[in-house]
């Protein structure tokens, strides 16, 4: 079974960075998912493609991975984090601001 380490992204429901600092690892399926004639659902006998296991670091999930003798797959992303300018509500009415009124 192959594991797969990665660093989640930031989801579409969120403007800020919750929950994407941590490593996550994760088991892929080895065999596919089986449909219940009588009832219709699916299930699996593979029980641990439902572990997701959390890291600090990159490094504590290698570890982890080769501790247990997993076989894994790092995953990064390429896209560095965007860099901002933070702002105020109030920078919006600030006497001689440099940027054009939009209303």
């Amino acid at each position: 079974m192959v594991a797969r380490i990665y660093r989640p992204a930031k989801t579409a429901m969120q403007s800020g960075q919750a929950k994407t600092h941590n490593w996550i690892v994760e088991f892929v399926a080895d065999a596919p998912r089986n449909r219940d004639p009588l009832m219709g659902w699916t299930g699996s006998s593979d029980t641990r493609q439902q572990l997701k296991l959390s890291f600090e670091s990159k490094e504590q999930a290698i570890a982890y991975a080769k501790r247990n003798g997993l076989a894994y797959e790092v995953e990064t992303s390429d896209a560095p984090a965007p860099v901002r300018k933070r702002k105020s509500y109030a920078d919006n009415f600030k006497w001689g601001r440099v940027d054009t009124w939009t209303h």
